[in-house]
């Protein structure tokens, strides 16, 4: 039950991001909207890096969008279950998934040793962005999950860069 008024028929996700009165909401959504459409980390990066943070959440909303044209339901099954060691994953992309993970539940014990792994397959300026997006998710999925507003709503196609809900 959502922890927010929300007029009947109103979706609750939509009345916290878009029907409450407050000056934040509008360059919040503004900046998931960049995480999603400015990236220029590869599909498979970003998602590997979505779906840790939306395991680690709970978010429903997140773990049931996939992007169209990315990666197949195994990669997900097993991002999902927290596995990052199958053939699914490239190794940027269990590193996307690892820093994810550091990130969201360990992030002062990111020692020297993952960094030398980080800074071997990434560019700055790609973790940079990565940090970026992570924190996005991070943030945003668990204001959604506090507030109890990801359950069966939508998000807006403009806003997640190609990616639908399987409806599980």
């Amino acid at each position: 039950m959502p922890r927010i008024d929300v007029p009947e028929g109103q979706d609750p996700l939509m009345q916290l991001w878009g029907g409450t009165d407050t000056a934040l909401t509008m360059p919040a959504a503004k900046f998931s909207d960049a995480v999603y459409n400015k990236t220029k980390l590869p599909l498979g990066e970003i998602e590997a890096a979505r779906i840790t943070i939306a395991r680690i959440n709970d978010c429903a909303i997140c773990r049931t969008m996939r992007a169209e044209g990315g990666p197949d339901e195994q990669f997900y099954d097993d991002l999902l279950a927290g596995r990052r060691d199958g053939d699914a994953l490239s190794t940027r992309e269990a590193l996307a998934s690892e820093f994810a993970e550091r990130f969201a539940t360990d992030h002062l014990n990111m020692d020297d040793e993952l960094w030398e792994r980080l800074h071997e397959a990434f560019s700055d300026d790609e973790l940079v962005e990565l940090g970026l997006c992570v924190g996005s998710w991070l943030a945003f999925g668990r204001l959604n999950r506090v507030f109890d507003v990801d359950g069966a709503c939508r998000i807006p196609a403009a806003h997640v860069g190609g990616r639908v809900s399987t409806g599980s």
